[in-house]
């Protein structure tokens, strides 16, 4: 009877210390932050065209997929528009749900009226994915 207790007692410290090599092997692989810098993609302070925030889409959709957690910067940043953000970002709600953005994404360097107007675009977006035919029915009855 002594003996079985030792064997599941050595199995017992066998289990655990697999389990702690597991977590810190998951602790240290875990995904770190990818880094976007807006003004590095788009090669220039202005933020305007279209064209360029697809650019940034680009980035941060292969970066989500993945899963991985992005730091998206606006530093150096001096001029964004309402068509670059809706690229830019605006169609992720259009892929992604927007736990898995609002998890994985975070915005650094943003001044406070950009603030206003990226808040514009993703409330817009929302709207807009949650319904697009309902959308632009609307937006055609305001035309």
């Amino acid at each position: 009877m002594q003996l079985r207790i030792d064997q599941d007692d050595s199995r017992s410290h066998v289990l655990a210390s697999e389990l702690i090599k597991r977590e810190i092997f998951q602790r240290e692989n875990m995904k770190k932050d990818i880094s976007i810098t807006m003004f590095e993609v788009v090669g220039s302070s202005l933020c305007v065209a279209s064209g360029d925030g697809q650019k940034v889409y680009e980035r941060l959709s292969g970066a989500l997929k993945e899963g991985c957690p992005v730091v998206l910067s606006l530093r150096n940043v001096t001029t964004l528009t309402a068509a670059f953000l809706n690229s830019a970002i605006g169609q992720l709600y259009g892929q992604f749900n927007e736990d898995r953005i609002r998890s994985l994404l975070r915005v650094e360097d943003i001044q406070p009226d950009d603030i206003v107007l990226l808040k514009r675009v993703v409330d817009t977006a929302k709207l807009y994915f949650k319904d697009p035919e309902r959308f632009e029915q609307a937006v055609r009855e305001e035309l």
